[in-house]
């Protein structure tokens, strides 16, 4: 299926690793010219030289800070220097939920997760509307649907929110946005986190994972490509009957019924 991708232009925060390295790999195979944005320097040089050797399409790597005003506006004034503008936005930029966030660190969660997608949202979105197309995608977190952290589940219902309301009105402009929630998926920061839980716990942690991929559908824990193939597809003119809604992207959590 030709996903009608080449020659678009796309700008992916959190881009440096996790979903959001593994979307701006998935963009930049399908022909798109890719923005990866990160805080790192040096990571997200180093990850666009990557892709561009794999891929042979045009990757930069340009660092901010999108819980900063000051810094997301440079990011989008560069990103318009370097690739002429952007048609794609996947917002990645978060801290993935460990299971327990602290309440304490709430704004500053809501600072990048929320505002911080928020703040690309603003920087991008004029020019979509202005040339009559684009595509923003939000990656959430099933804990929008779960209990277990306050403050994981209040910034990913945040987003969610966000989406539905910015959907509603960019979308007569040609703009559809839509909300992506990834569940437990095999990132190094998942890995890590299972190793320092199992730890806590006494536990092994192939075992923790085991107990975790039990109460998936699927019967196992979703690979960072997997989640990147569902939102390339949310980013291509095919997906243009998807606006404002939350996709689903953990594999299936059991026992739920949503409606």
């Amino acid at each position: 299926m030709d996903l009608q991708l080449k020659g678009q232009r796309a700008v992916v925060t959190g881009g440096s690793r996790g979903i959001g390295f593994a979307v701006g790999r998935a963009l930049a195979a399908e022909g798109a010219s890719v923005a990866l944005v990160a805080r790192s320097a040096h990571q997200v040089e180093e990850q666009a030289a990557l892709l561009r050797s794999e891929t042979g399409a045009d990757v930069i790597g340009v660092t901010a800070d999108t819980g900063d005003d000051v810094s997301v506006a440079a990011m989008a004034e560069a990103v318009r220097d370097r690739l002429g503008g952007t048609d794609i936005l996947v917002n990645s930029a978060a801290a993935m939920n460990p299971g327990a966030i602290p309440e304490d660190a709430l704004e500053a969660e809501i600072n990048v997760k929320v505002r911080g997608y928020l703040r690309c949202i603003r920087a991008f979105a004029p020019e979509m509307t202005a040339r009559g197309w684009g595509r923003i995608i939000n990656v959430g977190g099933l804990a929008a649907r779960q209990t277990g952290s306050v403050t994981g589940s209040i910034r990913n219902v945040a987003v969610t929110a966000m989406t539905k309301n910015l959907a509603d009105e960019l979308g007569p402009g040609g703009v559809n946005v839509v909300a992506v929630h990834p569940g437990a998926t095999r990132t190094r920061t998942f890995a890590e986190n299972l190793d320092r839980r199992a730890a806590a716990m006494g536990r092994n942690a192939a075992e923790l994972e085991q107990q975790f991929a039990a109460s998936i559908s699927i019967g196992r824990i979703v690979e960072p490509h997997e989640v990147a193939a569902v939102v390339v597809f949310l980013a291509s003119p095919l997906s243009v009957a998807i606006n404002g809604e939350p996709v689903n992207v953990g594999g299936g959590l059991k026992g739920s019924i949503y409606y």
